[in-house]
């Protein structure tokens, strides 16, 4: 099952308090738009994403048809085949894609631990 590049998307308190922070240790703006209250961050390999005000947790996140640099793959696994793939294997989910659709959707669920899972689909 190829769920596409892998971040955490961080619940933050104040964007810009968190923005230095992780400059510290060494990542980068890498997209997103700080004056919206959201930023993607990236060192090397590790992406995070800092969320304001969006979620009340901390998330972890999956893009499928997307690399690391936000660049398209191809091929790639649609989020809707995913969601037919889970729930054939009895995992529960959240929210759900629109089985009809295609392009951009997102489905979520959450581990055994509580830990929210999202994947979100943007082409």
């Amino acid at each position: 099952m190829e769920l596409g590049v892998f971040s955490v998307s961080l619940a933050v308190k104040d964007i810009h308090v968190s923005k230095a922070f992780y400059e510290k240790l060494g990542f980068n703006s890498f997209g997103g738009v700080l004056d919206q209250n959201w930023l993607i961050m990236k060192n090397g390999d590790c992406i995070i994403g800092l969320f304001q005000g969006m979620f009340e947790k901390n998330i972890l996140t999956f893009n499928p048809g997307w690399d690391g640099n936000a660049k398209e793959v191809n091929p790639f696994t649609d989020v809707r085949e995913l969601q037919k793939q889970l729930k054939a294997l009895g995992v529960a989910l959240d929210t759900e894609a629109d089985a009809t659709t295609s392009g951009p959707a997102h489905i979520t669920l959450t581990d055994p631990d509580g830990n929210a899972i999202l994947i979100d689909q943007h082409r």
